[in-house]
């Protein structure tokens, strides 16, 4: 047992003496497999990481395999170098898998680059997105409708990539959908998750477009999964309702002069769909006050029953005078998915009563 571990002991402790040094030098495949060597253990993380590590390394085994086959001379230097590099070259191949697995479309490598990279969006969370729509980009010919007025469901959420689409309504331009804009944001807000509606505008594309659509069930399952998709979403799409309501401000602007603060809740009003009904109920408002205080016929006097005429309107003195206009809001307008998109211009023309919106210079002096 002494013996043993002495000779364990001199094994550990003492170095082997060399009785020979070799005068010849290993070659330039050994000194070469130790540089590859180097340089594959000063690779990086990530994939591209992984890419280089595992290139040098298979390059620097497969130099020691032709360093044991012609200088060594060792079948075991030649075989265990062999299994390295093999293991080496499958890693690449298993890279290379995973990166084209993971490739997205041309259309949304550009479409990433272009509106969410900007805004820092994690690509994880992105292919989620991509994912939700199935990767599919859809295509719309010159003059082919997106969706009819009154008659296409709000049953999607659709985003343009390229082209130019026209929004009408009853015939009348409100304005266009350029690239990277929602085609149907102002619908997708107006409608809660259990409700169903129609668009209340007309999408036409002027040009050869391409767009991604998500549909309705599949977006709002998603959105209610991940929180970070939905405070994003959020955000989009509130801007972009945003530009839309800028875009109407402009065409307002450049036809009467004036710039109005699309936060007026009386701009909106005006410029609801709904001003037809309300364009009647003012009228009904106005024979009341026309003749308020003369009493049915049949009560008065058949030698005192004529015709009262109706007073000529007195002029606007009182600030305090209640608004011939009836003002009617969203939720009673009985229309489902009404959106903003869906203002009628002429309607600053046509509003009846002693007062209207554009019977001032400002929005503030209509405020006061």
């Amino acid at each position: 047992m002494s013996e043993g571990s002495s000779r364990v002991g001199q094994l550990l402790w003492q170095r082997p003496v060399c009785l020979n040094w070799r005068q010849e030098m290993e070659g330039a495949l050994y000194h070469m497999a130790n540089c590859f060597l180097l340089l594959g253990f000063m690779g990086g993380s990530g994939v591209y990481g992984c890419f280089y590590l595992f290139g040098f390394l298979g390059t620097g085994y497969l130099c020691y395999v032709l360093w044991g086959w012609f200088n060594a001379c060792g079948l075991d230097i030649v075989l265990g170098c062999s299994l390295l590099a093999v293991a080496c070259l499958f890693q690449l191949v298993h890279l290379v898998y995973r990166l084209r697995k993971d490739t997205l479309p041309v259309e949304f490598t550009i479409l990433y680059k272009t509106l969410c990279q900007p805004l820092q969006v994690p690509l994880q969370a992105y292919k989620e997105i991509v994912h939700c729509c199935e990767e599919q980009v859809l295509a719309l010919a010159t003059e082919q409708t997106y969706a009819v007025e009154g008659e296409t469901p709000i049953n999607r959420l659709s985003l343009l990539i390229a082209g130019r689409v026209r929004v009408s309504q009853d015939g009348q331009f409100l304005h266009y959908i350029f690239p990277y804009q929602f085609m149907d944001s102002p619908e997708w807000e107006s409608l809660q998750p259990s409700e169903e509606g129609v668009f209340q505008v007309t999408l036409t594309a002027e040009t050869t477009c391409s767009y991604v659509s998500w549909p309705r069930k599949s977006l709002y399952l998603l959105l209610a999964k991940d929180r970070y998709i939905s405070s994003l979403f959020s955000a989009l799409l509130g801007y972009d309702i945003s530009e839309k309501l800028y875009a109407l401000n402009d065409k307002l602007f450049a036809k009467f002069g004036l710039r109005f603060d699309i936060r007026l809740p009386s701009l909106y009003h005006v410029l609801g769909p709904v001003a037809q009904d309300a364009g009647l109920e003012s009228e009904k408002n106005d024979e009341e006050v026309c003749d308020p205080a003369v009493p049915p016929p049949q009560a008065l006097p058949t030698s005192v029953q004529k015709t009262t005429p109706c007073p000529p309107h007195p002029a606007v003195t009182n600030p305090l005078a209640p608004h011939s206009r009836a003002r009617v809001s969203r939720s009673d307008s009985g229309v489902v998915g009404e959106d903003s998109t869906s203002l009628v211009l002429e309607d600053f023309e046509e509003v009846s009563g002693s007062e209207s919106f554009m019977d001032y210079r400002s929005d503030g002096e209509y405020m006061r």
